[in-house]
């Protein structure tokens, strides 16, 4: 028989356990999902739910995969298209001419010398430079190679010998912005029109790898185009040509998800991809508290606008909702990779009915470990 001692110190922590409750890490399914209010009827008390409830199946995901996706990244990407081999002249570019000269009497270079060179350029705003003895020329839009052989016709009306050597820098208006996102953000010239996006941001230093889910936003003028850096890598042709006065921004993934209750981590998780699904989700937080976790009442709670509510089916039939996942069968296991995580959702364990059980288990064996020293 237990000694005296040992029953009353039992029996005092038994009841003490009984009349304050257990603590628990979560709220058991049926309290999560209670109705918010019991509205009295002829017939009885029915509960009000402010919310609406959907297990996540085969059957139920033909219709919540149709449902509008809340914050999804905006993807307006450009069909390529191949550009010159050469740089092309515009505004701004510096020029730098070397006129030769085989004449005795040349009207540009001194006695004795053959090649002159000119000061150098700048393209005005119009697109012409000044050449001597030809006056104003239109070089924009030229390559160099062509825009040499265009002075060299026309100075040999006047200059039967002369040969002209052009060599072009890239001004602004030839120039990339790689505003940030990078390794070494900054200013770089376009040295020919070939340049690839992915290329270019290599030469700044390239994308940090911690960075989670790089997305590339491109301006142009007054539109904005946005694509995941994942996808440029996997597929070459989005890796578009870059044009001068691009401005490029590198950021990470803003949209996050919750986990709360009996997973194996509260926190705020980013989006390591452009698409997570309810399974990614699981094992980016862990998976579930073995000891304490429902896994047949996994719970994902979303809020959508007001306008997006449905009637017919195509939406959500109510602002609020829970998706209920059961990790227990194969079918919640596949559908659970098909059903998709958007942001701001919240991945909440449930705690399993047992838990306290085994709570209460390991609270007796620990007072007879104390009561039997």
């Amino acid at each position: 028989m237990l000694p005296l001692f040992r029953i009353l110190l039992i029996s005092a922590f038994s009841f003490g356990l009984a009349s304050c409750g257990i603590p628990r890490g979560a709220g058991f399914q049926s309290e999560v999902l209670a109705a918010s209010s019991v509205q009295q009827t002829e017939d009885g008390a029915e509960p009000v739910y402010d919310f609406a409830v959907y297990p996540v199946t085969r059957e139920s995901l033909r219709t919540l995969n149709a449902w509008p996706v809340q914050g999804a990244t905006t993807e307006r990407w450009f069909s390529d298209q191949q550009g010159a081999t050469s740089l092309i002249i515009g505004p701004g570019d510096r020029l730098q001419l070397t006129i030769w000269d085989a004449e005795e009497n040349s009207l540009l270079a001194g006695t004795g010398q053959r090649a002159t060179p000119l000061q150098e350029i700048e393209v005005s705003s119009g697109g012409t430079i000044f050449v001597p003895y030809i006056g104003r020329l239109k070089v924009s839009g030229m390559s160099a190679e062509t825009a040499r052989d265009r002075i060299e016709e026309q100075l040999t009306l006047t200059i039967p010998s002369a040969q002209v050597q052009l060599t072009a820098t890239p001004g602004r208006t030839n120039t990339v912005n790689v505003v940030t996102g990078a390794g070494a953000p900054g200013i770089y010239p376009l040295e020919y029109r070939n340049t690839r996006l992915l290329d270019l941001l290599s030469t700044a230093g390239g994308v940090p790898p911690e960075m989670p889910n790089p997305q590339v936003r491109l301006a142009r003028g007054n539109s904005v185009y946005s694509i995941a850096y994942s996808r440029l890598l996997e597929n070459p042709a989005l890796d578009v040509n870059v044009r001068g006065g691009d401005r490029i921004i590198v950021a990470a993934d803003e949209r996050a998800f919750l986990s709360l209750g009996a997973t194996s981590s509260q926190a705020i998780h980013p989006f390591p991809d452009d698409d997570v699904s309810a399974l990614d989700a699981m094992a980016i937080v862990g998976g579930v508290n073995s000891g304490s976790a429902n896994p047949e009442g996994i719970l994902i709670l979303r809020e959508y606008p007001p306008d997006q509510v449905r009637a017919d089916g195509s939406g959500p039939p109510q602002e609020r909702v829970v998706f209920t996942l059961d990790l227990t069968s194969a079918d919640g296991l596949f559908s659970a990779a098909q059903f998709q995580i958007q942001p701001n959702d919240l991945v909440y364990g449930t705690e399993s009915v047992l838990g306290p059980a085994f709570t209460l288990l390991n609270v007796f064996n620990t007072v007879s470990s104390l009561s039997n020293s």
